[in-house]
């Protein structure tokens, strides 16, 4: 028998760091009896081990059966090396051998075993930073890999006697949990207010749930950032807040105190009840069915709820008499979320009743990821805590390149090898400190993912902030059209190489001829793409304004549909718009002036909104299209006529909706009827496209596919025709996936030597 043992090494790739992987293995090497050792790299993991075959099988079987709730195994590889006798199995220390890297870990939901120690072991009664290898804190504190303590934001806290003991035992939990720490030995909170500074948790939990219950504010330090809480269900408290962040129009967050509290107010699948409780713990956007404070959703049927994932969040809502909390994202307006403790204290002291701070650094902040579920699967909206920075493994080696994404909802990605490193979500770049977060956050990932690029894929818009860091990098560059990036982005999302039917609808994106793209039948692959058809082009009065005061889209359509007669119609939405204003605009567009035209899906469904009289001025991105979907009647199959020629012209629908209205048809039924000619015109489009290239893939991407009526009906139906339907599902649909898009597209065409 001794004569079939060999010596074998492993080497495992994926998410294997900050997750007990290397705990994992000692306890099944002792299980059965295998001596050998286990090693953390900068490459993953590795294993050395002397076993016969039949005894390596069953180790790589339970492997991959039973590693750790929050790893994810990318590869497992085996191979015979020299011959070497092992006494033990030992966990040897990390190394960092080499320019490739492993996974990092993004930050974990505080687990069960957690919450327990919080109630019963001594040194961790009430402490709010516990944690073990199963959770806690990772990406936001990790500052170099391997991922050891003194290369994250616990360096300076040194542990005592008995979490040394506890990270030193390797049967323990908490054996080389990083951030490891108790009472005695870790960070602790300070709640800044008018009654000055307050320690101790027991008083910070007694004042911050007293001034929450009142209908107080609190400004708290959470995982990745500063947050903002009050109680969701009073009125006064969510106004004050709505005023206090210059956040006049968009849905806040909620926190519950658990998921029978979510079931109260929102309708909960089985499948959201699985993505509420994940590890992840992500903003799950749900159907409401009781109302908090009307500022809360303001006037959307949706609520964005989320469960506690912070041991203090627990805390708190054992001393809280309301059972949901406004959770929203500690900035002003749209700067990134704060992080430093001063500037806290500095812009929320004033606006606030109290500031509840602690003394470890927060190095990458991130925010809540958000999602929603759309035919029983996931799909995710912003993608951060929870979810960066798990790359997506993609068809070819990305090395070197540099993908600087978008304008809006940005997020940039960095290929390594066959991985895209998507990074958490940056914003709107559109102001200095958004901008400032971005060129940080590029530098970071660089030095961390030991990143040196020579290829920088950019969006075709010159004025993009994006496209002209990407211009000013000094490196190799390369264009990507807007249109083609999401459907490349939804193919690398799902590992296709070859051409396919893409539907790409969005809100702005410059196309290949100059004009303003957004409603786009594409024939894709990675390399390249050809125009197919598109919505109609029309005038945009204004320019980018129209997505602010979507009335002036409505009036664009009207007037190429009506002429002047348009204003004479007594239509409510522009009884409160200044007759002069409207003179303007149809000036501006008989003459051509400042009005370039685009054939967008966003300002489509902006200008039927507007002509509704649902949203006829935005106060936040996107709010006439979550209108128009929110304001659905449910059941109505009737749809418009459209004309089909070399372009979509929509015009039948505009005096169509004309005639509807003339007949006092509901809003609501118009919304769905509009929503139905859109999926009627994708149906037909879509069948036209495979008899003319015999394709039956079809990807669909863009930031229009955030409405779950749009893409859950689409979905169903060309599946039901037979059509092989790719969506969405890990990485969004709308501008924050465009750099994953990107970077595939530069991978290919460097493998084809065409760059």
């Amino acid at each position: 028998m001794a004569d079939k043992i060999q010596t074998y090494l492993i080497e495992i790739k994926g998410l294997v760091q900050g997750v007990g992987f290397r705990p994992f293995i000692y306890r099944l090497a002792k299980r059965y009896g295998i001596k050998g050792w286990v090693s953390n790299t900068n490459e993953g993991v590795k294993i050395g081990l002397n076993a016969d075959k039949d005894a390596l099988a069953r180790f790589l079987e339970n492997i991959e059966k039973g590693s750790p709730p929050a790893s994810d195994i990318y590869s497992i590889s085996s191979q015979l090396v020299a011959k070497e006798k092992y006494d033990d199995f030992t966990i040897r220390k990390s190394e960092d051998i080499s320019d490739r890297i492993t996974q990092i870990s993004p930050d974990i939901a505080v687990c069960k075993d957690c919450l327990e120690d919080m109630r019963s072991q001594p040194h961790r009664i009430k402490y709010p930073f516990l944690n073990c290898t199963n959770c806690g804190p990772r990406f936001t504190i990790i500052q170099d890999l391997p991922y050891d303590r003194e290369k994250t934001t616990m360096s300076s806290f040194e542990m005592c006697k008995d979490c040394r003991a506890e990270y030193d035992n390797v049967l323990d939990r908490r054996f080389h949990a990083q951030p490891v720490a108790c009472n005695r030995c870790g960070p602790s909170y300070q709640l800044i207010s008018g009654d000055g500074k307050i320690s101790g948790i027991d008083k910070i939990l007694d004042r911050i749930s007293g001034i929450i219950d009142h209908g107080g504010i609190v400004a708290i330090k959470g995982m990745g950032g500063y947050f903002l809480a009050c109680d969701a269900t009073h009125e006064t408290a969510v106004s004050r807040l709505r005023s206090m962040k210059h956040r006049e129009g968009k849905p806040f967050a909620v926190m519950f105190s658990d998921l029978k509290a979510v079931m109260e107010y929102a309708e909960v699948s089985s499948v959201d009840g699985e993505i509420l409780q994940s590890w992840r713990r992500p903003v799950l956007i749900l159907k409401a069915r009781k109302e908090l404070a009307r500022e809360v959703s303001n006037g959307l049927n949706t609520i964005g709820a989320m469960l506690p994932y912070m041991p203090f969040h627990y805390l708190l809502f054992e001393k809280l008499n309301t059972p949901a909390i406004v959770l929203t994202s500690g900035n002003i307006s749209d700067e990134p979320i704060i992080i430093d403790d001063e500037v806290a204290i500095e812009i929320f002291r004033p606006g606030t009743d109290a500031v509840l701070s602690y003394n470890r650094e927060i190095y990458n902040r991130t925010d809540d990821s958000v999602l929603m579920t759309v035919n029983g699967s996931a799909r995710v909206i912003r993608r951060s805590r929870g979810y960066v920075p798990n790359p997506v493994q993609i068809k070819f080696n990305a090395e070197g390149i540099l993908a600087a994404g978008a304008e809006l909802v940005n997020c940039f990605c960095l290929g390594k090898a066959d991985s895209a490193i998507l990074s958490q979500h940056i914003g709107d770049l559109k102001n200095y400190e958004t901008y400032a977060f971005y060129e940080e956050s590029i530098q970071r990932f660089r030095r961390i993912f030991r990143l040196d690029p020579e290829w920088v894929v950019y969006d075709l818009h010159p004025d993009y902030l994006s496209t002209q860091y990407a211009r000013q990098s000094g490196l190799k560059g390369l264009a990507v059209q807007h249109h083609h990036a999401h459907i490349a982005s939804g193919m690398a999302e799902h590992g296709l190489d070859e051409q396919v039917i893409g539907i790409s609808f969005d809100g702005t994106g410059l196309g290949d001829d100059g004009n303003i793209w957004g409603g786009e039948f594409l024939v894709a692959d990675l390399n390249q793409y050809k125009r197919f058809t598109h919505f109609d082009y029309m005038p945009m009065p204004g320019g980018d304004l129209v997505t602010e005061e979507p009335w002036r889209m409505a009036l664009s359509y009207l007037y190429k549909a009506f002429g002047e007669d348009c204003l004479d119609m007594n239509l409510p939405f522009l009884e409160n718009i200044e007759e002069s204003s409207k003179k303007t605009i149809i000036q501006m567009l008989d003459k051509n002036i400042n009005s370039p035209v685009t054939s967008s899906a966003g300002r489509l469904f902006d200008a039927v909104s507007a002509l509704l009289n649902i949203c006829t001025s935005a106060k936040f991105h996107a709010e006439a299209p979550m209108r128009l979907e929110s304001a659905i009647f449910e059941g109505v199959t009737d749809s418009y006529e459209v004309v089909l020629n070399d372009a979509i012209d929509f015009l039948p629908v505009f005096r169509s909706i004309i005639d509807d209205l003339d007949q006092n048809i509901s809003p609501g039924v118009i919304s769905a009827k509009f929503h139905n000619t859109i999926l009627n015109v994708a149906e037909k489009v879509v069948a036209d496209m495979k008899d003319s290239t015999g394709l039956n893939k079809v990807v669909l991407s863009g930031g229009t596919f955030q409405n779950r009526y749009l893409l859950g009906n689409l979905e169903k139906k060309l599946s039901l025709s037979g059509y092989q339907v790719y969506t969405q599902k890990k990485i969004p649909s709308n501008d924050g996936g465009i750099a994953l898009g990107q970077l595939a597209i530069a991978a290919k065409r460097r493998t084809l030597g065409l760059i």
